[in-house]
């Protein structure tokens, strides 16, 4: 069946916002499931995980917060996703890694070439977020804010 006259503008918009779904929803789900298996393979960290998807701009947000039980010194922050795509069609992404209290945000970009294994770049991209923040660019410990926080309050 056809596609009627008045969707045939509206139908390459919705595939296209149908695709970004999947791309960032799939991609979200591998970079925490790489993250949840690389910590604990390491007997590492657990982290609180809230997500917010927009579709119709193409950008993700994962934000990892530790358990009230945690150490004061465990990484938080947020893992951001912007979906694009490139002149010749094909969709890709770049994340934006952040930690909390650190001012860099370093990017890691993933294109859609035919050879791209998804899963792999999101173990990249989670393996990097595991590793921290460059440490030059760290503004002040969990630990030492905290302590701030007590003496104001």
């Amino acid at each position: 069946m056809p596609i009627p006259e008045e969707l045939q503008v509206v139908a390459p918009r919705l595939n296209h916002i149908t695709t970004v779904a999947y791309r960032l929803l799939s991609s979200l789900n591998d970079i925490e499931q790489a993250l949840r298996k690389r910590s604990a393979a390491d007997m590492g960290p657990t982290w609180n995980v809230s997500r917010m998807v927009n579709y119709h701009h193409g950008l993700a947000r994962m934000t990892l917060t530790p358990p009230a039980d945690a150490e004061p010194d465990q990484l938080r922050g947020v893992i951001f996703l912007q979906s694009y795509v490139l002149a010749d069609g094909a969709l890709s992404f770049k994340a934006s890694l952040n930690w909390h209290g650190c001012e860099s945000f370093p990017v890691i970009a993933v294109y859609a070439k035919p050879s791209v294994d998804w899963q792999a770049e999101a173990g990249r991209i989670a393996y990097a977020w595991l590793a921290g923040p460059p440490a030059a660019t760290i503004t002040m410990a969990p630990a030492a804010e905290e302590s701030l926080v007590s003496m104001a309050g």
